[in-house]
């Protein structure tokens, strides 16, 4: 077997009543209830304008060298409707990943849920005015190679978070988080808990009802030393 030179066609998929429950939470509430260790690095960021707010799913990913899209011309022909492409770069800016003739390609004619870079993209002008997500890390005019050598559908980093196929990958204004297929359903019902938690204390903090107790308790548990005066070197 070619390692470094393999397209896996299949997937293990998710649960598509699960996947789509997903849609429905912050990446936030779900990140908080999975040891806040979810997140991929900010430096991958939205660059288009989707109008829902949350999106999510399953990752179809990528591995290329840095600056090459051989990988991602190649997954642009076996995506699926509603896939979460997710590209690892090896951290490379260099190059541009991807354009309008591609990513136009992927949002009308496949149609997935969206697209994550660990690199760069270009002709931000059009692309990111789009209703369809797309995150990368920034913009850089220069184009990529197509030489290879690259994998689809393995295990990959992007944002210095493991993704592997299937995946589900969720993704707001706050960026990109990924949720373990065989985990799914249990973070679900935790982030559930969590999401209607997360509302009654934002309806207590604008109503001035929050419970701020705690904070003087863990002060004092830490030896915090409270001073009623002004600090003078």
């Amino acid at each position: 077997m070619a390692v470094g030179n393999r397209i896996y066609l299949k997937r293990e998929m998710p649960d598509p009543e699960i996947l789509a429950q997903f849609a429905k939470i912050p990446a936030s509430n779900v990140g908080d209830v999975m040891g806040r260790s979810c997140g991929m690095d900010p430096r991958i960021r939205l660059m288009s304008s989707p109008k829902a707010q949350m999106t999510a799913g399953p990752a179809l990913t990528v591995k290329t060298c840095a600056g090459d899209n051989l990988m991602i011309h190649a997954a642009l022909n076996i995506a699926q409707e509603g896939d979460f492409i997710v590209v690892a770069n090896e951290g490379g800016s260099a190059r541009s990943l991807i354009g309008e003739v591609m990513m136009a390609y992927l949002y009308y004619h496949k149609k997935i849920a969206g697209i994550v870079m660990d690199g760069p993209m270009r002709d931000i002008d059009e692309i990111g005015k789009w209703d369809f997500p797309v995150y990368a890390t920034g913009t850089n005019p220069g184009g990529p190679y197509k030489e290879g050598p690259g994998e689809i559908n393995v295990p990959v980093a992007c944002g210095n978070i493991s993704v592997s196929p299937g995946d589900i990958i969720l993704a707001d204004p706050d960026g990109v988080v990924v949720i373990p297929r065989k985990d799914a359903a249990q973070i679900l019902e935790d982030a559930k808990k969590f999401q209607a938690a997360d509302e009654s204390k934002l309806a207590a903090a604008k109503n001035g009802t929050s419970k701020r107790d705690w904070v003087d308790k863990a002060l004092a548990d830490k030896g915090y030393e409270i001073i009623d005066g002004v600090y003078r070197p």
